[in-house]
């Protein structure tokens, strides 16, 4: 759907934001689509590694004198991405001054989310084109540069998964041998494994992915 909703034509260039299992998959589905480059942003070297390995070119934003922006222009010509998938949503990190302005405005309740892989998107995508948005964001977004996305032309899509429409589609691929999902997976657990993973997870631990519970597992 993330990849839907971005429009993806034949040989457009798509960045994706957010190499977790749902950037991983907009990275496939962009592909699938007709993507001629995918480039992939997270600062994870297992997530960028997955990235890399289905195709995608990838951009370290926790590297010392990184910009995303100059980067996703050196990669374009200087046009901008035809598309941008925003696939992190309310907890975005940032090393840029945009993102301690975000901690200190969330932590002193100041603030609900913060956006600053939005912001990286809109001020991004190529005049005309589209930011799509599976991340979830819960609240009220501040500093989002709307005059940017009016001046641009963009279409901006969004919302939930429709589960319903899409798992049967999906299931009919993986049944054909057309995609396999199973490659996100790191960990495979029980369910008393469970709490403790909770924090593998939370602190990004072990190179984890994706954690799949078996509640019959030993």
């Amino acid at each position: 759907m993330a990849a839907e909703n971005a429009h993806i034509q034949e040989n457009d260039i798509v960045a994706v934001w957010g190499c977790g299992p749902v950037g991983q998959f907009a990275i496939a589905s962009a592909f699938i689509l007709g993507a001629a480059r995918v480039v992939a942003i997270d600062r994870l070297p297992e997530r960028l590694g997955m990235a890399r390995s289905i195709g995608a070119v990838t951009v370290d934003y926790s590297e010392e004198g990184m910009s995303v922006l100059t980067a996703l222009k050196d990669l374009t010509g200087g046009i901008g991405p035809d598309s941008c998938i925003d696939a992190v949503g309310l907890e975005a990190h940032s090393a840029q001054l945009q993102g301690m302005y975000d901690k200190v405005k969330t932590t002193l309740m100041l603030g609900t989310d913060r956006a600053s892989v939005l912001r990286q998107a809109i001020q991004a995508v190529r005049k005309g084109g589209t930011v799509s948005i599976p991340g979830v964001y819960g609240g009220l977004l501040d500093k989002v540069p709307f005059g940017a996305a009016f001046g641009k032309g963009i279409t901006m899509k969004m919302g939930q998964t429709n589960m319903h429409t899409y798992m049967k589609p999906l299931l009919g691929r993986i049944e054909k041998g057309q995609i396999d999902p199973t490659y996100i997976i790191s960990h495979r657990i029980s369910l008393e494994d469970a709490p403790e993973m909770y924090k593998v997870w939370r602190d990004k631990e072990q190179k984890v992915t994706k954690i799949v519970i078996d509640p019959w597992a030993a």
